[in-house]
């Protein structure tokens, strides 16, 4: 088959960001599919460059964003990148199947054009449970703008002829909301176990970034938007002070600032926002922490989230901590690699650093178990294969 692929914030392993629709798109070129991803980029000197990435076709739309920009900046992205998408989308010939990604929940329509338009049909993997995640965070407020949106998010699901979740959460949702339960499947962030692994620290790199060779190290790798909550983290980081532990923020957002600041405000110095690094080199720094963190807001429809730090953490071997009380709580309580903390109650995040620092053999025990379940459950060789699986067991007439 023909696939339009569309994710607005699609990576390669070469940048930071997640890279799951890379990985799917790879699965499906070695099915023997061909496969047109369709994206952004801010960095594009013309309004539209095609490239050809690892066999797959990526045609990059000159549509700028950043994790930092305002909720108003973010819909304009959103909104343009839609419009930009669906033009290019429909003068797209010979697709036999679209393939749409979200997040934002806009990038539903164009695929819901081509099949209107074209009568092509369209597969949707649900990221977050868009509109729900931005009107529990306050972000949608709205009466008649929920409304619409709800209607869109339930028009995209009664039109497709699959949907991805990445999490049972997130599965439920779609049900409750219009999909179908028999053409809805389950398939969670993935584990990249050639990519994370444990091995012999880097300590030249440890250095050069300015931290310590012998203290505790806790990372947290990943956006830090306002659902991540990190500002608990920092309260923690705050009550241990004086203990020889370090905290490590990789990645960013809009609330990076504000946290450095606060930081400032505590005079904390072990706490590091080292920034955004490729995969090779984000693999380096976890493999030298000692646990990760997984943190969000605590507000219910983020008990459904699949975060891709998890994944990562476990094929690092890594105890992960989390605070979620959803899924992910489940997740690290019944298979013995980490421990859920109350995201209201640093005191308990605090308390769980010390408990692990001093046991250094159950720090281990814990890894073990971690890189165990990415290994047998959760890589991606296993969850792409599940993902072609969906796509080549759909009943679609190929254009030729």
């Amino acid at each position: 088959m023909r696939i339009l692929y569309i994710h607005q914030y699609f990576k390669t392993p070469a940048e930071p960001g997640g890279t799951r629709s890379y990985w799917v798109a790879k699965e499906l070129v070695n099915a023997g599919h061909h496969v047109t991803m369709l994206t952004t980029s801010s960095s594009i000197i013309s309004k539209k460059e095609t490239k050809i990435i690892d066999e797959i076709e990526v045609v990059y739309l000159k549509v700028p964003y950043d994790q930092k920009m305002s909720i108003l900046g973010r819909m304009k992205s959103f909104l343009s990148f839609m419009y930009k998408a669906s033009v290019t989308a429909l003068k797209t010939k010979d697709i036999n199947l679209v393939i749409a990604t979200s997040t934002p929940l806009t990038i539903g329509f164009p695929a819901l054009l081509m099949k209107k338009i074209k009568n092509i049909p369209y597969v949707f993997e649900v990221r977050d449970l868009w509109p729900e995640v931005p009107i529990q965070m306050g972000g949608l407020k709205n009466s008649f703008l929920i409304r619409i949106a709800k209607w869109f998010e339930r028009t995209i699901y009664l039109n497709a002829e699959h949907v991805i979740a990445l999490s049972p959460g997130m599965a439920d949702g779609i049900i409750s909301n219009g999909g179908d339960k028999q053409n809805t499947t389950m398939i969670p962030n993935m584990a990249k176990i050639n990519e994370f692994w444990p091995r012999a620290k880097n300590y030249e790199l440890l250095k050069d970034l300015g931290l310590r060779v012998d203290s505790f190290k806790i990372v947290h790798f990943g956006s830090l938007g306002l659902a991540n909550g990190a500002n608990t983290i920092i309260e923690s980081a705050k009550l241990l002070k004086g203990i020889n532990v370090e905290f490590i923020f990789l990645g960013g957002g809009s609330t990076e600032e504000s946290l450095i600041k606060l930081c400032e405000e505590y005079q904390i110095v072990n706490v590091h926002f080292l920034g955004k690094f490729p995969m090779a080199k984000t693999s380096e720094i976890v493999n030298f922490c000692d646990v990760s963190i997984v943190s969000f807001l605590d507000i219910p429809i983020l008990y459904t989230n699949s975060p891709n730090k998890l994944f990562d953490s476990l094929s690092a071997g890594k105890p992960i901590i989390v605070n979620s009380a959803g899924w992910t709580k489940n997740l690290v309580e019944e298979e013995g690699c980490g421990y859920y903390v109350n995201p209201n109650n640093p005191e308990e995040l605090a308390d769980k650093i010390v408990f692990l620092q001093n046991n250094p053999e159950i720090v281990q025990r814990l890894g073990e178990e971690s890189r165990k379940l990415a290994e047998h459950k959760f890589d991606k060789s296993i969850l792409c294969r599940e993902f072609s699986n969906v796509i080549n067991n759909l009943n679609i007439n190929q254009i030729n």
